[in-house]
């Protein structure tokens, strides 16, 4: 295993130390320590690194044995996954719980403890892989609160190594294509908060993936009864543009989890269901500091708090990994309506640089078709977000005709889009601006449509010439393809050049579907991009 090579980095760092980062405090101490320095309330302590991970590996032949196990689950066909995991995790932990460590490295945790006083402590792990903007690994290691004495604390940190072997940690690993033997971890000591009120905060709203609202999860006591989803808590939501709370929901509280004398915690029962857990002021306060920890991060933040003594700490901050990324150059506000161009065709895969540019570019030659100046980069119909294309039906909904529109087309492409549309169709920012067709617009849509009746028209009043007309348009389109063959240039270029020619393709071969022998104010109206050009 990775872990059991130990070097010569330091088993130790102050929080505040510009060496906790990920490789040697994991995601959770590097984002603590990034906090610190950045001058946000978080509790003092200190981060045992990966390398006294290493070293105790490396001091008891754990790596062997970790291997060994691995390697026999792999091998063993009675158990089912899940239960191989439990079983492998069980005989793993117990070899660490059994190891020993040399004294001279309890010998700096416990100089390091009574730095800070001796207080109660919470023991946190911090594994490499854990907190990482695109893998959560959320609760898959172990977190030990009021943790009071020397014993008491070198017991919580073995344990916190183990915890890198849970049977969760193991299949999340595993589910993720995460190498066990790339994988390792350090634990963040820290002054122990006995809070009065505690929980979570999003920086934008995990369930709706508006990045404009602050969601905030509070209960009484520690926030571990409301992490283990043991309570119900109070539900509070700020709209970070004003700055207001616009919704709060107060939840039943029916117990509590609090700091023991002796160290550890209990379980208290609480009638609190009419008791606001954390005051308006506070959770104004809270949503602000929430802004700036977002911002430092440049991404969306899930932060767990602290409220004690009136004051607010930080305890842990980690990116949210679950919202769908916004398109590169759009801003959270106005508020937008996007449709999934794959969605609606049976897409779900990513889609290639080149399918993407294809895409652009058949947008620009349908917008010429109604006489519009468009570029790929120009363009506002579609727009591209986690590698898939999203079209902007945002014009469409502010406006009385296509409200009315919008709604039939994407019933009959797809009833579930339909249905997710009604449900914000009657959001403020949704509402029309805009009255009618603008008179260049309607000029623009009867100069396609007129032409197209007629050609219609002409197909029924004589199908025999019109197909020997379209059979013989499509074969010279057919031949004028010759050109992507003589696409040169460096292999960028190429694609360019065929992403280009493509669109202009299908735009002309569309064009030419309605061609006509007609008379000149009867012909419809062609692009002026050709496979020459």
């Amino acid at each position: 295993m990775a872990a059991s090579h130990p070097t010569q980095e330091p088993l130790l760092l102050p929080l505040a130390s510009d060496r906790a980062t990920l490789p040697l405090a994991g995601g959770k101490g590097a984002n603590l320590a990034r906090l610190v320095r950045a001058g946000f309330p978080v509790p003092h302590g200190f981060v045992i690194s990966t390398e006294a991970y290493a070293s105790f590996v490396a001091a008891n032949d754990l790596a062997r044995h970790i291997l060994s196990e691995l390697e026999a689950e792999g091998r063993a066909a009675d158990l089912s996954g899940g239960e191989a995991h439990e079983a492998t995790s069980s005989r793993i932990r117990a070899r660490f719980s059994e190891a020993t460590m040399p004294a001279s490295f309890w010998d700096q945790i416990l100089a390091a403890y009574a730095g800070l006083g001796r207080p109660p402590v919470a023991v946190r792990s911090s594994a490499t892989a854990e907190d990482l903007p695109d893998m959560s690994f959320a609760g898959q290691q172990d977190t030990f609160l009021n943790v009071i004495g020397d014993e008491a604390l070198l017991a919580a940190v073995t344990a916190c190594w183990s915890s890198l072997w849970t049977a969760r940690a193991i299949s999340y690993r595993e589910h993720n294509r995460v190498s066990h033997g790339d994988v390792s971890i350090a634990v963040v000591v820290q002054k122990m908060v006995q809070s009065e009120a505690a929980g979570v905060l999003f920086t934008a709203n995990p369930l709706t993936g508006l990045r404009t609202e602050t969601v905030i999860d509070a209960t009484l006591g520690l926030g571990e009864a409301l992490v283990g989803g043991r309570v119900q808590p109070d539900h509070y939501v700020v709209d970070r543009c004003t700055g207001q709370i616009t919704s709060r929901a107060l939840g039943a509280k029916v117990l509590s989890i609090r700091g023991k004398d002796g160290g550890g915690t209990e379980t208290v029962a609480e009638s609190a269901a009419a008791t606001q857990a954390l005051p308006d002021a506070q959770i104004l306060e809270l949503a602000a500091l929430g802004d700036r920890v977002a911002g430092m991060f440049d991404a969306p933040q899930d932060i767990e708090w602290a409220w004690a003594d009136s004051a607010l700490s930080l305890l842990q901050a980690r990116p949210i990994t679950s919202l769908f990324p916004v398109p590169p150059g759009l801003d959270p506000e106005p508020l937008r309506v996007m449709l999934s161009f794959g969605a609606v065709q049976g897409m779900l895969d990513p889609v290639t640089p080149l399918g993407r540019d294809l895409f652009f570019h058949l947008v620009v030659a349908v917008g010429q078709l109604f006489g519009m100046a468009l570029r790929p980069e120009t363009q506002n119909a579609l727009f591209v977000a986690g590698e898939r294309p999203w079209i902007n039906l945002t014009p469409l909904v502010r406006n009385t005709v296509g409200r009315r529109i919008v709604p039939v087309i994407t019933l009959a492409a797809d009833p579930g889009v339909a249905e997710a549309l009604g449900a914000i169709l009657h959001e403020p920012q949704l509402q029309p601006e805009r009255r009618g067709v603008r008179p260049r617009a309607a000029l623009q849509i009867l100069r396609f449509i007129l032409p197209v009746a007629g050609n219609v028209l002409l197909n029924l009043m004589a199908p025999g010439p019109r197909r020997r007309f379209i059979v013989s348009r499509g074969e010279r389109l057919l031949h004028r393809s010759g050109h992507i063959s003589g696409i040169a240039g460096d292999p960028q270029e190429r694609l360019g050049q065929l992403a280009r020619i493509s669109a202009a393709f299908v735009a002309e071969r569309a064009a030419a579907r309605f061609a006509s022998s007609c008379p000149a104010w009867q012909r419809p109206w062609r692009p002026t991009t050709s496979f020459g050009s």
